[in-house]
């Protein structure tokens, strides 16, 4: 009985190129992103007129829970509990986080939540100019920051901005009618 010791097989190795290529579009993408950020290009505001526009207040209470209320009434919109709107929440960090490296007013300051004709939804920190299109993250969170805007609490100038966009392109969860 001849036994012959068993050397491993050589472990197959992942194939190069795949790794390369996916490297470089990584590069590209980081370079691109770069160059465009140096140009100063910003993102395109939407197209068309606000339809409903409401300044919001947006506080963390001691509870954790995140209190919504209109900046021109100071009437509570809504509460976020604890542990709930999670979109929210990081949406607001990242505007905060914006406020506190450019030395903006901090949450005194309102938000600005619109409705645009071309059924485009944005909320914008009027302190700095930065604005985030929340079309583009889905109809779900459209339907969130709509329920805001429509939300109670607010001034009889709303209410009447609503009554004028049911007749506009701007439908409830941010499509055009």
């Amino acid at each position: 009985m001849d036994t012959e010791p068993t050397t491993p097989s050589p472990r197959p190795s992942f194939p190069r190129v795949p790794l390369i290529l996916a490297a470089a579009a990584i590069a590209i993408t980081i370079v691109g992103v770069a160059f465009v950020r140096s140009m100063g290009v910003e993102p395109s505001r939407p197209a068309g007129t606000p339809q409903i526009s409401r300044e919001l207040r947006f506080e963390d209470t001691s509870y954790g829970a995140i209190r919504i209320s209109d900046a021109q009434t100071g009437e509570l919109v809504r509460e976020l509990a604890p542990g709930t709107g999670g979109f929210v929440r990081a949406t607001l960090r990242g505007l905060a986080r914006e406020r506190k490296r450019s030395a903006a007013p901090g949450p005194e300051s309102p938000f600005r939540l619109t409705a645009w004709s071309s059924g485009q939804l944005t909320l914008e920190d009027p302190e700095t100019g930065r604005f985030v299109d929340l079309g583009a993250f889905g109809p779900t969170q459209v339907e969130t920051f709509t329920a805001i805007l429509l939300g109670p609490g607010g001034s009889a100038q709303r209410s009447a901005a609503q009554a004028a966009a049911a007749h506009a392109p701007f439908a409830p969860g941010g499509t055009p009618r």
